[in-house]
Protein backbone atom coordinates (compact mmCIF):
# COMPACT_ATOMS: atom_id res chain seq x y z
CA UNK A 1 0.00 0.00 0.00
CA UNK A 2 1.65 3.23 -0.85
CA UNK A 3 1.76 6.48 1.50
CA UNK A 4 1.78 10.02 1.02
CA UNK A 5 3.94 11.60 4.13
CA UNK A 6 6.62 12.98 2.15
CA UNK A 7 6.92 14.71 -1.27
CA UNK A 8 9.50 12.19 -1.48
CA UNK A 9 7.59 9.16 -1.22
CA UNK A 10 7.03 9.74 -5.47
CA UNK A 11 9.47 9.68 -7.63
CA UNK A 12 9.29 12.88 -10.57
CA UNK A 13 7.53 10.24 -13.12
CA UNK A 14 4.64 9.71 -10.27
CA UNK A 15 4.82 13.48 -9.66
CA UNK A 16 4.39 14.44 -13.30
CA UNK A 17 1.90 11.81 -14.07
CA UNK A 18 -0.32 13.24 -10.77
CA UNK A 19 0.16 16.67 -12.25
CA UNK A 20 -1.42 15.54 -15.21
CA UNK A 21 -3.92 13.95 -13.67
CA UNK A 22 -4.45 16.87 -12.03
CA UNK A 23 -4.56 19.47 -15.17
CA UNK A 24 -7.35 16.99 -16.97
CA UNK A 25 -9.83 17.44 -13.54
CA UNK A 26 -9.39 21.41 -13.32
CA UNK A 27 -10.58 21.76 -17.24
CA UNK A 28 -13.36 19.23 -16.44
CA UNK A 29 -14.36 21.10 -13.26
CA UNK A 30 -14.21 24.80 -14.76
CA UNK A 31 -16.21 23.51 -18.51
CA UNK A 32 -18.76 21.73 -16.10
CA UNK A 33 -18.35 18.65 -17.86
CA UNK A 34 -18.43 15.08 -16.18
CA UNK A 35 -16.12 13.82 -13.97
CA UNK A 36 -16.22 9.93 -13.97
CA UNK A 37 -16.56 8.57 -10.27
CA UNK A 38 -13.66 6.49 -9.98
CA UNK A 39 -13.42 6.36 -6.59
CA UNK A 40 -17.50 5.49 -5.96
CA UNK A 41 -17.91 2.89 -3.65
CA UNK A 42 -14.43 4.06 -1.40
CA UNK A 43 -14.29 5.10 1.41
CA UNK A 44 -12.24 7.95 2.85
CA UNK A 45 -11.73 8.72 6.78
CA UNK A 46 -10.33 12.17 7.47
CA UNK A 47 -9.00 12.22 11.19
CA UNK A 48 -7.75 16.22 11.76
CA UNK A 49 -6.32 16.66 15.06
CA UNK A 50 -5.31 20.27 13.98
CA UNK A 51 -7.75 22.90 13.44
CA UNK A 52 -7.93 23.28 9.31
CA UNK A 53 -10.41 25.02 6.45
CA UNK A 54 -8.95 24.94 3.47
CA UNK A 55 -6.95 21.42 3.65
CA UNK A 56 -10.05 19.68 5.35
CA UNK A 57 -12.40 21.26 2.78
CA UNK A 58 -9.84 20.65 -0.26
CA UNK A 59 -10.04 17.00 0.60
CA UNK A 60 -13.53 16.11 0.88
CA UNK A 61 -14.57 17.93 -2.03
CA UNK A 62 -12.07 16.26 -4.38
CA UNK A 63 -12.72 12.70 -2.75
CA UNK A 64 -16.51 13.69 -3.38
CA UNK A 65 -16.00 15.06 -6.69
CA UNK A 66 -14.30 11.62 -7.21
CA UNK A 67 -17.33 9.36 -6.01
CA UNK A 68 -15.90 8.29 -2.69
CA UNK A 69 -17.41 8.53 0.72
CA UNK A 70 -16.33 10.74 3.27
CA UNK A 71 -16.53 9.97 7.11
CA UNK A 72 -14.97 12.84 9.13
CA UNK A 73 -13.78 11.46 12.86
CA UNK A 74 -15.05 14.10 15.28
CA UNK A 75 -11.31 14.52 17.32
CA UNK A 76 -12.57 16.30 20.04
CA UNK A 77 -15.21 13.86 20.72
CA UNK A 78 -13.13 10.43 19.96
CA UNK A 79 -11.80 7.09 22.32
CA UNK A 80 -8.09 9.75 21.99
CA UNK A 81 -9.39 11.59 24.68
CA UNK A 82 -10.40 8.72 26.83
CA UNK A 83 -6.95 7.62 26.58
CA UNK A 84 -6.70 5.70 23.47
CA UNK A 85 -3.38 5.67 22.08
CA UNK A 86 -3.07 7.15 18.20
CA UNK A 87 -2.08 3.68 17.39
CA UNK A 88 -4.67 2.10 18.39
CA UNK A 89 -7.19 4.71 17.29
CA UNK A 90 -5.54 4.11 13.26
CA UNK A 91 -5.91 0.15 14.01
CA UNK A 92 -9.55 0.32 14.99
CA UNK A 93 -10.84 2.90 12.22
CA UNK A 94 -8.30 0.27 9.73
CA UNK A 95 -9.96 -2.91 10.70
CA UNK A 96 -13.60 -1.16 9.18
CA UNK A 97 -11.36 -1.35 6.04
CA UNK A 98 -11.39 2.25 4.82
CA UNK A 99 -9.53 2.86 1.85
CA UNK A 100 -7.60 6.14 2.95
CA UNK A 101 -7.19 7.98 6.10
CA UNK A 102 -6.13 11.55 5.71
CA UNK A 103 -4.67 12.88 8.45
CA UNK A 104 -3.27 15.88 10.12
CA UNK A 105 -1.47 16.45 13.41
CA UNK A 106 0.18 18.96 15.55
CA UNK A 107 3.06 16.50 16.03
CA UNK A 108 5.75 15.90 13.70
CA UNK A 109 6.18 12.43 12.59
CA UNK A 110 2.38 11.29 13.40
CA UNK A 111 1.96 10.37 9.72
CA UNK A 112 4.73 7.99 9.44
CA UNK A 113 3.83 6.36 12.69
CA UNK A 114 -0.08 5.52 11.68
CA UNK A 115 1.51 4.28 8.31
CA UNK A 116 3.14 1.37 9.91
CA UNK A 117 -0.17 0.16 11.14
CA UNK A 118 -2.47 0.14 8.31
CA UNK A 119 -3.73 -0.89 5.25
CA UNK A 120 -5.55 1.67 4.50
CA UNK A 121 -3.38 4.51 2.31
CA UNK A 122 -2.16 7.41 5.27
CA UNK A 123 -2.18 10.63 3.47
CA UNK A 124 -0.06 13.57 5.58
CA UNK A 125 -2.46 16.62 5.57
CA UNK A 126 0.49 18.07 7.62
CA UNK A 127 2.29 17.03 10.86
CA UNK A 128 3.98 19.72 13.09
CA UNK A 129 6.97 21.41 11.60
CA UNK A 130 7.36 18.68 9.30
CA UNK A 131 5.49 18.25 5.81
CA UNK A 132 2.56 19.42 3.98
CA UNK A 133 3.32 17.54 0.90
CA UNK A 134 -0.14 18.16 -1.27
CA UNK A 135 0.47 21.99 -0.42
CA UNK A 136 3.93 21.55 -2.20
CA UNK A 137 2.28 19.67 -4.93
CA UNK A 138 -0.42 22.43 -5.73
CA UNK A 139 2.01 24.96 -5.16
CA UNK A 140 4.33 23.32 -8.06
CA UNK A 141 1.06 22.91 -10.23
CA UNK A 142 0.14 26.19 -9.37
CA UNK A 143 3.65 27.51 -10.77
CA UNK A 144 3.95 25.40 -13.99
CA UNK A 145 0.33 26.34 -15.05
CA UNK A 146 1.85 29.79 -15.12
CA UNK A 147 5.93 29.08 -16.48
CA UNK A 148 5.19 26.11 -18.03
CA UNK A 149 8.81 24.88 -17.18
CA UNK A 150 9.87 25.75 -13.69
CA UNK A 151 13.14 24.79 -14.05
CA UNK A 152 16.00 27.56 -13.89
CA UNK A 153 13.27 29.86 -11.80
CA UNK A 154 14.43 31.74 -8.78
CA UNK A 155 11.63 31.49 -5.67
CA UNK A 156 12.02 33.31 -2.57
CA UNK A 157 10.31 31.50 0.36
CA UNK A 158 9.90 34.37 3.07
CA UNK A 159 8.81 34.55 6.59
CA UNK A 160 8.70 31.37 9.67
CA UNK A 161 10.62 28.71 7.79
CA UNK A 162 11.78 27.26 10.88
CA UNK A 163 8.35 26.41 11.98
CA UNK A 164 7.07 25.78 8.20
CA UNK A 165 6.18 22.41 7.17
CA UNK A 166 5.33 24.06 3.93
CA UNK A 167 8.46 25.13 3.55
CA UNK A 168 9.95 21.70 3.94
CA UNK A 169 8.13 20.29 1.56
CA UNK A 170 8.24 22.95 -0.95
CA UNK A 171 12.46 23.33 -0.61
CA UNK A 172 12.29 19.30 -1.38
CA UNK A 173 9.74 19.54 -4.49
CA UNK A 174 10.84 22.86 -6.57
CA UNK A 175 14.45 21.94 -5.57
CA UNK A 176 14.02 18.34 -7.22
CA UNK A 177 12.29 20.23 -10.50
CA UNK A 178 15.04 22.88 -10.88
CA UNK A 179 14.02 26.19 -8.71
CA UNK A 180 16.64 27.93 -6.97
CA UNK A 181 15.04 28.03 -3.67
CA UNK A 182 16.40 31.55 -1.44
CA UNK A 183 15.05 31.48 1.96
CA UNK A 184 13.89 34.98 3.67
CA UNK A 185 13.73 35.43 7.08
CA UNK A 186 14.64 37.06 10.19
CA UNK A 187 17.75 34.85 11.87
CA UNK A 188 15.40 32.92 14.82
CA UNK A 189 13.11 31.57 11.83
CA UNK A 190 15.76 30.15 9.65
CA UNK A 191 16.58 27.09 9.89
CA UNK A 192 20.00 25.35 9.64
CA UNK A 193 20.74 24.87 5.62
CA UNK A 194 22.78 25.09 2.93
CA UNK A 195 20.61 27.03 0.61
CA UNK A 196 21.30 30.65 0.13
CA UNK A 197 19.71 33.04 2.81
CA UNK A 198 19.16 36.84 3.31
CA UNK A 199 17.75 38.29 6.15
CA UNK A 200 16.44 41.26 3.81
CA UNK A 201 14.10 40.88 1.14
CA UNK A 202 15.57 43.98 -1.05
CA UNK A 203 18.36 41.79 -1.19
CA UNK A 204 16.73 39.26 -3.57
CA UNK A 205 13.43 41.27 -5.08
CA UNK A 206 15.44 42.51 -8.09
CA UNK A 207 16.21 38.28 -9.12
CA UNK A 208 13.38 36.18 -8.02
CA UNK A 209 10.88 34.80 -10.17
CA UNK A 210 8.09 33.83 -7.09
CA UNK A 211 7.57 35.15 -3.78
CA UNK A 212 5.86 32.43 -1.37
CA UNK A 213 4.98 34.69 1.68
CA UNK A 214 4.38 32.11 5.05
CA UNK A 215 2.01 32.67 7.67
CA UNK A 216 3.79 33.42 11.19
CA UNK A 217 3.66 29.99 13.23
CA UNK A 218 2.90 31.89 16.73
CA UNK A 219 1.39 29.04 17.79
CA UNK A 220 4.35 26.81 17.23
CA UNK A 221 6.67 29.21 19.03
CA UNK A 222 8.16 28.15 22.70
CA UNK A 223 8.60 32.28 23.36
CA UNK A 224 7.72 35.61 21.91
CA UNK A 225 10.15 36.12 18.94
CA UNK A 226 8.55 39.81 17.78
CA UNK A 227 7.52 42.55 20.12
CA UNK A 228 4.58 42.28 17.81
CA UNK A 229 3.37 41.00 14.47
CA UNK A 230 3.95 44.70 13.35
CA UNK A 231 7.22 44.70 14.19
CA UNK A 232 7.53 41.73 11.83
CA UNK A 233 5.28 42.75 8.94
CA UNK A 234 7.28 46.21 9.18
CA UNK A 235 10.33 44.30 7.89
CA UNK A 236 8.16 41.23 5.76
CA UNK A 237 5.32 42.16 4.84
CA UNK A 238 5.12 41.50 0.97
CA UNK A 239 3.92 44.88 -0.33
CA UNK A 240 2.99 46.60 -3.40
CA UNK A 241 5.79 49.14 -2.64
CA UNK A 242 8.36 46.29 -2.29
CA UNK A 243 7.08 44.36 -5.57
CA UNK A 244 6.80 47.78 -7.69
CA UNK A 245 6.35 46.95 -11.40
CA UNK A 246 8.01 43.80 -11.15
CA UNK A 247 6.68 40.70 -12.98
CA UNK A 248 7.10 38.63 -9.62
CA UNK A 249 4.18 35.57 -8.87
CA UNK A 250 3.00 35.92 -5.29
CA UNK A 251 2.37 32.67 -3.23
CA UNK A 252 0.92 31.76 0.26
CA UNK A 253 -0.63 28.39 1.69
CA UNK A 254 -2.89 30.51 3.89
CA UNK A 255 -4.58 31.65 6.29
CA UNK A 256 -2.58 34.67 5.28
CA UNK A 257 -2.79 37.24 7.78
CA UNK A 258 -3.39 40.28 5.60
CA UNK A 259 -1.12 43.40 5.92
CA UNK A 260 1.60 40.99 8.05
CA UNK A 261 2.49 38.37 5.22
CA UNK A 262 0.58 40.46 2.07
CA UNK A 263 -0.95 43.68 1.88
CA UNK A 264 -4.72 44.09 0.96
CA UNK A 265 -3.52 45.78 -2.16
CA UNK A 266 -1.11 42.84 -3.53
CA UNK A 267 -3.77 40.31 -2.07
CA UNK A 268 -6.08 42.07 -5.09
CA UNK A 269 -3.62 42.00 -7.30
CA UNK A 270 -3.27 40.05 -10.45
CA UNK A 271 0.29 39.12 -9.62
CA UNK A 272 -0.97 37.37 -6.49
CA UNK A 273 -1.91 33.51 -6.95
CA UNK A 274 -3.54 32.28 -3.80
CA UNK A 275 -7.18 32.35 -4.92
CA UNK A 276 -5.33 29.97 -7.58
CA UNK A 277 -4.18 27.75 -5.14
CA UNK A 278 -7.13 27.10 -3.30
CA UNK A 279 -8.64 26.17 -6.90
CA UNK A 280 -5.90 24.08 -8.17
CA UNK A 281 -5.84 21.85 -4.65
CA UNK A 282 -8.73 20.54 -4.89
CA UNK A 283 -7.65 19.27 -8.32
CA UNK A 284 -4.29 17.93 -7.53
CA UNK A 285 -5.60 16.29 -4.41
CA UNK A 286 -8.33 14.35 -6.75
CA UNK A 287 -5.18 13.32 -8.80
CA UNK A 288 -3.58 12.40 -5.50
CA UNK A 289 -6.67 10.25 -4.51
CA UNK A 290 -6.49 8.50 -7.89
CA UNK A 291 -3.18 7.89 -8.01
CA UNK A 292 -3.15 6.31 -3.89
CA UNK A 293 -6.41 4.46 -4.27
CA UNK A 294 -7.81 3.80 -8.02
CA UNK A 295 -4.50 3.45 -9.62
CA UNK A 296 -3.33 0.58 -7.14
Amino acid sequence: MKHLIRTDDFTTSEIEAILEDAKLFSAKIKDGSGIDKILKDKIIITLFFENSTRTRSSFEIAAKRLGAEIVHLDVANSSTKKGETLVDTAMNLDAMNPHAIIVRHQNSGVPKILSNHTRASIINAGDGAHAHPTQALLDLYTLKEHFGDVKGKKIAIVGDIKNSRVANSNIELLGRFGMEVILVAPPQFLPKTKLRTTHYINEIIDEVDVIMSLRTQTERHSSQTYASLKDYASDFCITAELLGERDIVLLHPGPVHRNIDISDELLADKRCKVLEQVSNGVAVRMAVLKKLINDI
